[in-house]
């Protein structure tokens, strides 16, 4: 008997430095695969030392594909607000920027919807004393961060705050 896995999806999210973020997400059973990158600017194949000084718009971000047999769109957004503080805006921790800024870029409208969702049952929960700054936006292009990036947490044997 064969065994084959669902069609992956796409998620995309920033929550600050995506080191940390990637490290997040790769541990979590159901998804496939992880890449750092940047989204949401207007400068095509950006740098990052282009994307650190601001001035193109983008978001340090991580996409990942995902199994939706294994693990539900619903329970990667409970792990993304859970890695970072949604209410702190173009910052996290030390790094500052919009770079940094907390994001979820859809990939359609239930993604659009079950996001919208979640980050109003935050509020409604009253977990956060502040407002919530996470922007949830439709996906745009998806720049693959350099490969000294990828699985940066790993590579080092370090941990991120």
């Amino acid at each position: 008997m064969a065994f084959s896995i669902s069609d992956p999806e796409t998620a995309t999210f920033g929550a600050g430095c995506f080191w940390g973020v990637e490290e997040a997400f790769r541990k979590v059973k159901g998804v496939i695969s992880t890449e750092a990158g940047y989204a949401g600017g207007t400068v095509p194949h950006p740098r990052y030392e282009e994307v650190c000084t601001g001035r193109t718009g983008h978001a340090e971000v991580v996409r990942l594909l995902y199994d939706p047999d294994e693990i539900s769109y619903s329970d990667l957004l409970a792990v993304f607000w859970s890695i970072h503080d949604p209410t702190q805006k173009d910052r996290q921790g030390p790094d500052i920027g919009s770079n940094y800024r907390s994001v979820i870029f859809y990939h359609n409208a239930e993604q659009k919807r079950l996001a919208v969702q979640s980050r109003d049952n935050l509020v409604r929960s009253g977990k956060f004393c502040r407002p919530l700054v996470t922007e949830i936006v439709p996906a745009t292009a998806f720049w693959r961060a350099e490969e000294y990036h990828q699985h940066y947490v790993e590579k080092q044997g370090q941990h991120c705050r």
